[in-house]
């Protein structure tokens, strides 16, 4: 799982054809092998399975989405996202297995170290560190291609951080100043207002916490000289990141003000686009309420959906819209319908509201921080998650429900029903989880492969063979598709149109080289 955790944030892929793929298709092959490998090791000594009440919210979570997939109109898609939910899950029970055993504070001190490495790859790109495996669209996103997925991790992790770095001793106090020094510049440089909503919210209520209800800079003054080193190491990063010159290349006179005044803003720019787009997928959830369209299938279903003047639906562009709408809680009630989203904030909340009781209701020291970090952590993601997508996408993933998992390892939640493991049960287990396991690493493996392939390729026929590997590519489809009409080849043209047409049926750009290629008589 530490492993994992650095991997995910360094994956990438330097084929630029392939825009966000390149980044997310490598962080979804490091999340599968991280969830499916550790919950295999973990199994291994299980005497017996003891799900609580929580638990079964989350297990019921994953039932609907399952249903959900079962029936989506693009399974290419479906299994994927799926793949990924499913994998934040073993995370979650993994992690909390391994803290129980002991690893704890290693596991969190690992994962807040390659949330520091994902901002630092953002910075290295801010200030004129070139790479293959940058993108220059969306920067400063390092090695996650968009800078607001970048701030997103920042976001989500920045509770760990503080925690790990308040817990540290020795030279561990200096490299936790350091690291809350560059999350900060990391995040103000990435001019994500979704991120700079959820870090100012969680440390509002991260400050009154500690300093206005437990007053622990009165109680413990090691801890009040940690935490000002801390506040002023932010402080310094925001300085660094306002006063020193980069490579961004921003439009504005003052850009960090105006997304600063932005914040709120839903009368114009993305955020009436986002409101926008929020009331046409309502017309998606109104038309299926119970099991949405499939995980992964927002994209598919929205052209029906779309109204005049959306600027999240371009009808002239080979690809319309976005893979997700900006949340993740619009996304969730399209795709899977209000049950599955509902399951899935009843267990976030309840994990909240359990850390946050527990806290107030114990001694409210430094020894109970955890239990803090673990509220601003849900907390965190809710609001990201509110303005974007966040857990429909690897990284952080395997982040938001590790930590999860982690710190929420000894909160109380009584066993619903105790299942023995026997041999047989438990061999069983393992054989579903591996074939689970090999079937979504194996085709995000061929997906990499594709890409590979096709930007290799050095024809249109040697291209075409990506698509063996990933026929559920509709960027492939329609790029060979377009380059054989290009050619005059309306057969090969019209091959690969009716395929792509076949994966997004509402799309415009397939139907128009269908039309331009129709068929005598």
């Amino acid at each position: 799982m530490q492993l994992g955790a650095f991997a995910c944030v360094l994956a990438a892929l330097p084929y630029e054809t392939f825009e966000l793929e390149r980044h997310l298709v490598p962080k979804e092959l490091a999340l599968y092998l991280t969830a499916f490998g550790a919950t295999l090791f973990a199994l291994a000594p299980a005497a017996r399975l003891a799900p609580g009440a929580r638990d079964l919210l989350l297990v019921g979570f994953l039932g609907w989405s399952a249903a959900s997939t079962a029936l989506a109109a693009n399974l290419w898609l479906a299994l994927p996202a799926f793949g990924v939910s499913l994998a934040g899950a073993l995370l979650f029970w993994t992690a909390r297995q391994v803290t129980r055993a002991g690893f704890g504070r290693a596991l969190r001190t690992a994962l807040a170290a390659a949330v520091v490495l994902a901002a630092a790859t953002a910075l290295l790109q801010a200030y004129g560190v070139e790479s293959s495996l940058f993108a220059e669209r969306r920067s400063p996103g390092g090695t996650f291609g968009n800078r607001n997925f970048m701030a997103h991790l920042v976001a989500i992790g920045l509770p760990l951080v503080l925690l790990v770095a308040t817990e540290a001793r020795g030279r561990g106090r200096w490299l936790g100043a350091v690291a809350v020094m560059l999350l900060a510049a990391a995040l103000v440089l990435s001019r994500t207002r979704a991120a700079w909503l959820a870090v100012g919210v969680t440390v509002a209520i991260l400050a009154v916490e500690t300093l206005g209800v437990a007053r622990l800079h009165r109680v413990d003054p090691p801890w009040r000289k940690r935490a000002r080193g801390l506040a002023l190491a932010a402080l310094a990063g925001v300085a660094a990141a306002l006063l020193l010159p980069n490579d961004l290349d921003w439009r504005s006179d003052s850009p960090y003000l105006e997304s600063l005044v932005g914040v709120a803003n839903y009368r114009e720019g993305s955020g009436r686009g986002r409101l926008i787009q929020y009331g046409n997928t309502l017309g998606m959830v109104r038309a299926d309420p119970i099991l949405g369209v499939g995980p992964g299938n927002w994209a598919v279903a929205y052209p029906r959906f779309t109204t005049p003047g959306d600027p999240a639906f371009d009808p002239d562009d080979v690809i319309p819209t976005n893979p997700w709408p900006s949340s993740d809680w619009v996304a969730l009630l399209a795709e899977r319908g209000a049950i599955a989203t509902l399951l899935l904030l009843a267990f976030g909340g309840s994990l909240t509201l359990a850390a946050w009781r527990r806290w107030r209701d114990g001694p409210r020291k430094t020894e109970s921080l955890g239990d803090l970090a673990l509220g601003a952590t849900s907390l965190a993601t809710l609001l990201v998650g509110a303005f974007d997508a966040v857990l429909l996408l690897p990284a952080p993933t395997l982040f938001a429900w590790t930590i999860a998992g982690s710190l929420a390892a000894d909160l109380p939640d009584p066993p619903v029903r105790t299942i023995p493991l026997d041999a047989e049960r438990r061999r069983l287990l393992r054989r579903g989880l591996t074939l689970t396991g090999a079937c979504l690493a194996t085709y995000a493996a061929l997906r990499w492969g594709a890409m590979a392939v096709f930007t290799s390729a050095g024809s249109v026929r040697v291209a075409a063979r990506a698509t063996w590997l990933d026929p559920g590519s509709y960027r492939m489809r329609m790029l060979l598709a377009r380059n054989h009409l290009a050619r005059g080849d309306c057969r090969q043209a019209r091959v690969h149109a009716e395929a792509a047409s076949g994966l997004f049926p509402n799309h415009p750009a397939p139907k128009q080289i269908l039309r331009r290629c129709r068929r005598p008589g």
